[in-house]
């Protein structure tokens, strides 16, 4: 019961912050919660269906399946998100000024909302198929359905129940500030999703070049740590990073920095005021 309360709290907590961070940055827009509850509800389907056809999947990729999947899914929630980052750069200011109004154009337009459901439904179903295959191994070893069921449930709740609170921490940011925090959140995300994805595709055997660590700060903070993951899923933390992780996220975020600074109007010139009159 326990290794799988620890797996499905890690796992169910790496979504948590995920969706966390794209519902604060969707703060305002109206039916917001309908795009990102779809957005879980596809995720969930989706790692449902891996669950089942897995073994057909790593087959049909030489016994990497798994790796090549969550490279896959890690590099698409990167354009989603520097998707995302991009428009919110340009038309951030407009929804600060004018959160209601705006939010319902950009619902009617549905561009972001749909970039974000994608986000959130890639979080799920890659953190949930990892449950699910998990789960299943652990009771194909002889644990029990009963423990499993428990200690998922009791994981589940914990790893909610802290994604929460982390979410209500973002709402308190000043509306001033707000766009500009949760938009290099983001970007950070990105960039370590890319950092991720490269780490999969070495493994993979798909990278070959510059998979040699370049240090280790296992001493300081480990990646199975609780901090180390919650780290490695917000900014890509890794003990031990090779050359190519960090050309992927490297990339990843001077691209999408510089994008948001192209696209950024400037700030509106302040009109002087009219001169008193006698």
């Amino acid at each position: 019961m326990l290794a799988n309360l620890l797996l499905v709290f890690r796992e169910v907590l790496e979504a948590a912050l995920v969706v966390g961070i794209v519902a604060a940055a969707t703060r305002g827009v109206a039916t917001r919660g309908r795009w990102i509850g779809g957005g879980i509800a596809l995720g969930v389907a989706g790692a449902m269906a891996l669950a089942l056809c897995a073994g057909r999947l790593a087959d049909a990729l030489s016994g990497s399946g798994q790796e090549w999947f969550n490279a896959g899914v890690l590099l698409t929630a990167v354009v989603m998100l520097g998707w995302h980052v991009v428009w919110m750069s340009r038309h951030g200011r407009e929804l600060a000024a004018q959160m209601q109004a705006v939010g319902r154009e950009v619902t009617s337009g549905a561009r972001p909302m749909t970039a974000l459901m994608a986000v959130v439904a890639i979080a799920v179903l890659r953190e949930g198929s990892e449950i699910v295959l998990f789960g299943y191994g652990l009771f194909a070893s002889g644990s029990s359905g009963a423990s499993l069921l428990l200690g998922g449930a009791l994981g589940l709740l914990a790893g909610v129940a802290l994604g929460v609170g982390i979410y209500r921490g973002l709402l308190k940011i000043p509306v001033k500030y707000f766009f500009s925090a949760t938009n290099g959140l983001l970007v950070l995300l990105a960039a370590g999703m890319a950092g991720n994805a490269a780490g999969f595709l070495i493994q993979a055997n798909a990278l070959q070049r510059w998979t040699t660590p370049l240090w280790s700060t296992d001493w300081l903070l480990r990646d199975d740590s609780t901090a180390g993951r919650a780290l490695h899923v917000l900014t890509g933390y890794s003990s031990q990073p090779t050359g190519m992780q960090l050309l992927f996220y490297g990339i990843t975020l001077v691209v999408l920095v510089a994008a948001m600074r192209l696209v950024t109007p400037p700030p509106p010139l302040r009109q002087a005021a009219p001169p008193a009159t006698a």
